[in-house]
């Protein structure tokens, strides 16, 4: 979900002003799926899903805005997006993307700092403050589930 949060934090060029999450584990004693939900200035509402649990990858980015909804599959390189003009028509737009392999691109581009010693794409306090909303995620989770501990112990499950 790294990754998702520092396309969040670009996008919006804003810090979240509201973090709820909830995880559990299913496979190992890690959280193995997480739901969170951002809220940042503005009122952008972000919401992201990371699951080690599902049968199939998904990768997807989806932006809604008034008259307008784009959608990126990053499993598949495939963008496009859906307008809605005055008359309500709808009109599907699909965007050129190149596709590559994306471990790829990020080596290359790290090898290519070092080299030139200019400043990479993603720098240090890019990633510091997507580790932090990270570190604010992971709170929310652990808070989010001794409630539920708590709520499952009280009802008299047994605890997990």
């Amino acid at each position: 979900m790294i990754h998702d949060i520092e396309i969040l934090l670009a996008l919006t060029g804003k810090e979240p002003v509201g973090i709820q999450a909830a995880g559990i584990h299913i496979l190992s004693e890690k959280v193995d799926i997480a739901n969170v939900r951002m809220e940042f200035p503005g009122g952008v509402i972000a919401n992201l899903t990371a699951s080690r649990a599902s049968t199939e990858k998904v990768r997807k980015l989806r932006v809604f805005q008034p008259g307008a909804y784009l959608s990126m599959d990053y499993a598949k390189q495939e963008l496009f997006g859906i307008e809605i003009g005055p008359q309500r028509q709808i009109r599907i737009k699909p965007q050129l993307v190149v596709k590559n392999e994306p471990l790829r691109l990020e080596l290359e581009a790290f090898l290519s700092s070092v080299t030139t010693r200019e400043k990479p794409k993603v720098d240090g306090e890019t990633s510091l403050r997507a580790l932090k909303v990270a570190l604010d995620v992971v709170d929310k989770i652990e808070l989010h589930a001794s409630v539920v501990s708590e709520t499952l112990k009280v009802a008299g499950y047994p605890s997990y």
